[in-house]
């Protein structure tokens, strides 16, 4: 049985933020820290104390965390950035909120003593003989500790604090992982009074000029140690008690969303049978008026949850190869519903939610295989293009001509002309991609279409089955895409404001074609009319677009569902500077080179360029670790290190540093989710370097010495290429049942019992016409009856095998307690 721990956080806005440049204003962006480790860098707002960033993260943390932190800077061209406040909330508090955190939260003043991470090893033992009693300390050692100074290290020494009386540990110079390894022994007097007295184990930073830093500190009460007679492990640093001071709100507030969900995965046994009525209606369909565990879940989820749900559903089915029955079940009962084609799948219902997120799932590397040349080019060029009157601003326009402004006129039809071109390459990319489209997408869109056109057979409605998969290829697939690139991993950091206006300007043009012209003229944007032509062009493009994208047989097999993730696809590419074997003694900027790299479920390869034919290729199955590396260990920033074990048994290290934080926890994410199930997985690893005959990060010589540092090979981000795991699915499904349970039992358990006595009375008293109406009425609640009731009979043995579990692990932990 395993645990699982889901992060979710966005960072949507920050409001009268203090000024820290002389122009009156700051560039404000947060960093995110979990557990004093940075997992997210928003981009930067530029001279604006209102920013708004709308970025959202979901981070997986199997082994849970202790703390989350939002740090807003001041970014400064030269010298060092500015801190202008933090907010820390802790794990208690955020799952103390069931529903999640959004709130505006005022920032704090940030104080080093708190800025406190690590833990430190040692053992305490009550020893007693006929004559004394002493406490024995042994302090062994101590990872990853807060660096203070300039070096990115510490000079730590460890402090022992016991009725007054203060021992000190030798200092360990430059390292965040201090091996100590003293004992220290402290003698108890029988009438020395124990209730309240604590042991305290505290770490400091020594420094030659000015007071030590603190780095953190344990207490121990001597009541509960007398009890147990030992302690000894890893214990958690922690700060001294605080109370925190939010400065009245002048620093200003965040507005954030945060959500934790916790969950228990039991054994895969215990969830089939929820499996099992979730595939049942989709691999023998029942009548479409039937109620069926699938449209129970729909109506016990709110709007809010209703995306979760999809993205769950989706990958359950990805799981089974049923995927493409499952979308078909959902969009046959929506359209069968629909009687005014104008509201087909208008509304954010299962189906079109499900439908969405199959898209975002399956389909993202054929969406960056279209869009990211043309996304790319636009955010290079950074031209000036406006429609609007209203918001022509004619002294931007400079660039545009040598000649100096142009008029307004001039303005839109040169912006005519740019956006035309744009259009035109994203169109030219959209229908040249029908073979790049995954199979699995063009037979659920087919099978979409085929629905669609049983409904709506008439020819005034023959266009309803191009709007059916236009609606979400180009409106819910390409349109969001152009619109926010950084949200479809197209672009690291959001768009500028004058690339922002194009972009939405195209996305606009995306989605006209994509409504099929329909409602041309119509709205308030009447200076769009001169794109109305060549949109009304592209429309019928489109429609042979659909045709040919649909032109497929229907028998994908089941395994061809699965495997939506080909070996031979690239999940990941880019430039990376990689660091060379034998550049040892070389300077560092000389160690460096710059190579393309590609990675799939299958191998790591790199080149010097994207087009150069020989390539180095690492197979995914030989990586062992892969891990963030220390400032200190070459002198510089946002560095990894895949290490990996040859046939002999031989660890193989490979550094490689990226260009921002962000770039470097996609790659870490990524290579970890590549390598997530492989078996000879490190515990532990340097987060330095072996140099000068020794690592940077423990000062240990012996270079095959066991590494010092937890690895954190399950820590990723999620995002479309997270790896299918039906167990955790499926615990998602459960909680969301688990929460609408009373909802069910009343709509369909006691509702229905209510009806059986009208049903009888209308037996007794009615004609033949009418009893053989009610025994139809009855046929239907008794098979809505059976539904819900062996979906409530699911749910509740789910919820016992989560309680023995959970009396297990209590009973394990107090047992664990007792042994010494």
């Amino acid at each position: 049985m395993a645990k699982n721990t889901s992060l979710y956080f966005r960072i949507i806005e920050g409001r009268n933020l203090p000024a820290k440049d002389v122009s009156g204003t700051s560039d404000p962006y947060c960093i995110v820290k979990v557990d004093n480790e940075i997992v997210a860098r928003t981009a930067t707002v530029w001279r604006n104390l209102n920013p708004f960033w709308g970025e959202e993260y979901t981070l997986h943390l199997p082994m849970g965390f202790h703390n989350l932190s939002f740090y807003i800077m001041d970014e400064d061209t030269i010298g060092y950035d500015d801190v202008i406040g933090k907010i820390s909330l802790n794990k208690e508090y955020i799952a103390a909120h069931l529903r999640g955190i959004d709130n505006w939260i005022n920032l704090t003043r940030i104080n080093p003593d708190e800025e406190i991470q690590g833990e430190i090893h040692l053992g305490l033992e009550i020893l007693q003989d006929r004559q004394t009693k002493a406490l024995r300390c042994q302090l062994i050692e101590a990872r990853d500790l807060a660096p203070r100074d300039i070096s990115g290290t510490s000079d730590p020494f460890a402090r022992v604090v016991f009725n007054n009386k203060t021992t000190e540990t030798a200092t360990i110079k430059k390292t965040r992982f201090p091996h100590w390894n003293e004992v220290f022994e402290f003698e108890l007097e029988d009438d020395l009074p124990t209730e309240g007295m604590t042991f305290t184990v505290e770490v400091w930073d020594w420094d030659m000029v000015g007071k030590n830093d603190f780095l953190g500190k344990v207490d121990f009460n001597l009541d509960a140690l007398q009890k147990t007679q030992m302690a000894k492990g890893w214990f958690r640093l922690l700060p001294f008690e605080k109370n925190e001071d939010d400065a009245g709100g002048k620093l200003g507030a965040l507005r954030l969303k945060i959500r934790l969900a916790e969950d228990r995965i039991l054994p895969s046994m215990y969830y089939q049978p929820l499996i099992d009525l979730l595939v049942e209606p989709v691999i023998a369909p029942a009548k479409v008026e039937d109620m069926t565990p699938l449209t129970m879940l729909e109506e016990v989820t709110t709007v809010e949850s209703r995306q979760d749900v999809a993205v769950t559903l989706v990958k359950i089915f990805l799981g089974q190869g049923l995927v493409v029955p499952f979308l078909d079940y959902l969009n046959m009962r929506e359209v069968n519903k629909t009687t005014d084609p104008n509201t087909l799948f208008r509304s954010n219902s299962l189906a079109s939610k499900a439908m969405e997120q199959f898209m975002k799932l399956v389909g993202m590397p054929y969406l960056h295989e279209v869009l990211r040349q043309v996304i790319n080019r636009i955010f290079d060029e950074k031209k000036y293009i406006e429609l609007d009157p209203c918001k022509i601003d004619i002294n931007k326009t400079r660039r545009i001509s040598f000649k100096g402004s142009l008029s307004e006129a001039g303005v839109r039809e040169c912006s005519q002309e740019l956006l035309k071109s744009y259009l035109t390459d994203v169109m030219d990319a959209i229908v040249g991609s029908v073979e790049q489209c995954p199979s699995v997408m063009r037979v659920a869109f087919k099978q979409l279409h085929k629905r669609v056109e049983e409904q709506f057979p008439e020819a005034d409605n023959e266009d309803v089955k191009y709007l059916a998969i236009s609606g979400f290829l180009f409106l819910r697939f390409f349109a969001p895409a152009i619109l926010t690139p950084k949200l479809f991993s197209l672009r690291d950091h959001h768009a500028d404001t004058r690339t922002g206006r194009t972009l939405l300007l195209l996305a606009k043009a995306v989605q006209s074609i994509g409504n099929l012209g329909l409602q041309l003229g119509h709205g308030k944007e009447q200076w769009m009319t001169p794109l109305h032509p060549f949109i009304l062009q592209s429309v019928s493009c489109m429609k042979d677009f659909l045709d040919k994208l649909i032109d497929i047989d229907s028998e994908v097999t089941e395994l061809q569902q699965r495997a939506v993730f080909h070996p031979s696809v690239t999940i990941k590419e880019g430039y990376l500077h990689k660091r060379k074997a034998e550049g040892v003694n070389l300077v560092t900027r000389f160690t460096f080179k710059k190579r393309y790299f590609w990675l799939s479920s299958e191998t790591l390869s790199y080149a010097k360029t994207p087009d150069w034919q020989v390539r180095s290729s690492i197979p995914v199955q030989r990586i062992c670790a892969v891990e963030r590396v220390d400032e200190n260990a070459f002198q510089q920033l946002h560095m990894m290190q895949i290490i990996t074990q040859d046939n002999e048994a031989q660890l193989h290290i490979m550094y490689i540093q990226c260009k921002n934080v962000n770039e470097l926890n996609q790659w870490l994410s990524a290579i970890r989710k590549a390598s997530i199930y492989n078996e000879r997985m490190l515990p532990s690893f340097h987060p330095g370097s072996y140099r000068s005959n020794r690592w940077t990060c423990c000062l240990h010589t012996d270079r095959t010495v066991q590494g010092c540092s937890r690895t954190h090979s399950a820590v990723t981000l999620g995002d479309w290429s997270d790896p299918l795991d039906p167990d955790v699915e499926t615990q998602t499904v459960y909680k969301q049942l688990l929460q609408g349970r009373e909802k069910l039992k009343k709509k369909y358990l006691e509702s229905l019992d209510a009806g059986t006595v009208m049903d009888q009375k209308e037996r007794m008293h009615g004609d033949g016409v009418k009893q053989a109406g009610v025994e139809r009425s009855r046929s239907f609640h008794d098979r809505r009856m059976s539904a819900a009731a062996r979906l409530l009979d699911v749910i509740q043995d789910l919820e016992r095998a989560h309680q023995a579990f959970e009396r297990r692990e209590k009973e394990d932990q107090a047992n664990e307690m007792l042994v010494p």
